[in-house]
This record gives structure tokens, sequence and C-alpha cells, in this order.
């Protein structure tokens, strides 16, 4: 997988213990990685990152990425080869409740990441990770390209956004033609998976009240999402890993689109009615009912293109839109109704997810 490149060398990941970065670091210890984490804490309980035991087989640090003298101390320390920066204040609804927060962690900690790996001297690729929300989303039904503007309506896209803007100066300023770094950023949104139990999300709300006997209220039944797997854009953010540090002919300061197939573009009440085939439900438990409460601006429309993966890097999403839910659903449903082990499950799919690539002969399998 991704040509061995990850066997035996040091990579940073930069909010390993959310649920993205748990699924990264669970998959680069299968590739034969040496991980270093940085979170600046657990940001869930219950957390994918304890279940998995993630704590006692990588270097694991508590590290604020708003501190840049500890940021880039642990850096330049531990001198990766890799660097996947996915720390962040992740949930639109938080950002309302907490704005100057999520804007400093997500725009003055991107910053300080970028800061600090202008001291490596060593050869490294850094993949600076935002959200599809990066976009100024006008409602169009075509997706997004990276050429198109970044900001947003509320403070979560406008920091991810602002995010794109500070890893661009950065780049045109200080990595165009660095001698050491490799640089990109990457893009990728609606990921659902096992093992996500962050609020408002409305994969993770279905499970939580499905498992005390509750029916989820959901906000915007018609809201439609290009839904992916966990693993689809870590597939991408890998591959681009991969990309960078093998070759010079990307130039530096790109950045790429990672979504799923179109035909996974699904309503979120077409998306609840698929996850709900992997519960048992008493019967008088309905999956869901819909809510007039709506606490916060959600967009309505959101997709991405993804050409530019597909021209310079070759990628192409893996799962079918029946094979996510099937991953999703089998995942939760074991958890909390057959009780197994996190880590088996976790590590069981991504070997299946691997095994569905090599067949479909990805890119990246070779």
């Amino acid at each position: 997988m991704f040509a061995n490149i990850y066997k035996g060398k040091k990579v940073l990941v930069t909010g390993h213990t959310g649920f993205k970065g748990s699924w990264l670091t669970s998959w680069l210890l299968k590739l034969g990685a040496q991980v270093c984490g940085v979170s600046k804490d657990i940001p869930t309980q219950p957390s994918m990152f304890e279940e998995l035991g993630l704590a006692d087989k990588i270097d694991h640090n508590f590290i604020d990425i708003r501190s840049l003298d500890e940021l880039r101390s642990k850096i330049l320390d531990f001198q990766p080869d890799f660097l996947f920066h996915m720390a962040a204040q992740p949930i639109v609804s938080t950002s309302y409740e907490e704005p100057i927060d999520t804007i400093t962690s997500n725009v003055l900690g991107t910053a300080n990441v970028l800061e600090s790996i202008r001291s490596i001297s060593k050869k490294c690729a850094v993949i600076i990770i935002t959200s599809d929300k990066c976009y100024e989303n006008v409602e169009w039904v075509w997706g997004y390209k990276e050429t198109d503007a970044v900001g947003g309506k509320d403070i979560y896209s406008a920091s991810k956004g602002a995010a794109e803007v500070i890893f661009h100066s950065y780049s045109e300023s200080f990595f165009k033609n660095h001698r050491f770094i490799s640089i990109a950023s990457a893009r990728a949104g609606n990921v659902i998976g096992g093992g996500d139990w962050a609020k408002d999300r409305i994969v993770v709300d279905c499970f939580k009240n499905w498992n005390l006997d509750s029916t989820v209220q959901i906000r915007s039944p018609n809201a439609t999402r290009p839904w992916q797997h966990v693993l689809e854009p870590l597939s991408g953010y890998l591959h681009l890993g991969q990309h960078l540090y093998q070759t010079s002919s990307l130039p530096n300061g790109e950045s790429f689109n990672f979504g799923p197939r179109s035909e996974q573009n699904r309503k979120v009440t077409e998306l609840i009615e698929d996850l709900s085939k992997h519960w048992n439900f008493n019967e008088d438990i309905l999956p869901f009912e819909v809510t007039d409460n709506i606490p916060f601006h959600e967009a309505g429309l959101l997709k991405l293109n993804c050409d530019k993966a597909l021209f310079h890097l070759k990628w192409e999403p893996n799962l079918y839109y029946k094979e996510c839910v099937d991953f999703v659903g089998s995942w939760y449903a074991d958890f909390y109704s057959n009780k197994e082990n996190a880590s088996i499950l976790t590590d069981a799919q991504i070997e299946r997810y691997e095994q569905l690539a090599t067949e479909r002969n990805l890119i990246w399998t070779r």
C-alpha cells in the first residue's frame, strides 16, 4: 500500500485524538509508521482514541497547537518525514458558542504549524487538512473546484477559509522553493464512520439515541450531502503524502479536494433510513422525527469537484454508497449491540477497505 512509503517513517499527526485522527493513526500503524501525535485533549467521551488504546502505541503528546514554542519544540525534536495537520475545532455548532476559540484553533493553530515546519532541515512532506466548508458556499448544484473562492457565512466555515488563506500565503512566502519541505492542503467533508462521538453530527446522534431506545431528531431532512466513509479522504491524504515525498513534479502550495462518488449525494433522511437497517428497534421506537428547531445556519447543498486529484494524483474514491453505509452501520451495531472490541472492528474495516481497493486496482494499492 502507498508503495510502502510509510514503513519505518516518522509521521507526526496533529489532532490524533480526534475521530479522523484516530483512524489515520491506526492506518499509519498498520502501514508500519512510527507515529507521534499532538493534540490538546481527548475531545469526546466515549473516545475513539481511548477505545483503540492508541496512547500506548505511539508517541502521544498533549500540546495545544496555539502554543508555538511547545509545538515547534516537539516537531523539531521528532524530526518527522511526514506531517498531517488535522488539529482543529471541528464542530459548526460549537463555533457559534465559542467563536474566538474556533478562530484561534483553526487559524492561529494552522499558522503555528506552518511557522514550526520552517525550521525543519530534512526532507518532509506536509499535508494541511481543512474542510469542504472552506469554500464560499452559494448553494450551486455543481462541485466546488480548488480555484473557487474561500470564505463562509458562519464562524467555522470562515475559520477554514482563513486557514486556507494562511496556507497559501505561507506557501508563497516561504515554501515555494524550499529545500526540504513539500507541502499541499487537502479538503474533504461529510465524513462518517465508526467511532465518531462528536456532538451535533447526524450519524453520531442516530446511534447514541438508538442505543438508548430513543428517536433521533433531525433538523434538515432534505439537506443533501456527499456522504463518504472516513477512510476515503484518508486514502487521499496518504496518497498525496506519498506523491509529495516521492516526486518533485507537483509544485508546492497546491490544494486538493477529496470526495466520494457522485452517486453518494443523498438526503439526510435516506442516510438515516439506510443506517437504521443495521439496528434492531423496539416496536414503539421510530428511527427519527423532524424538528423545527434549527439553532444555527446549515448549508443545504455542498459538494466537491475532485477532478484535480484524479488528473494529477490518479486518486479515485473506493466505496459505493451502500458499502459506505454498511461500514458505518455495522461498526456501531457491533460495538453497541455485540460489544465487539473497537480495535478489532477498526482493523478489520481498514483491511476490508484495502482489499476492495486492491480488487479495483486503485493507484495507491500498488
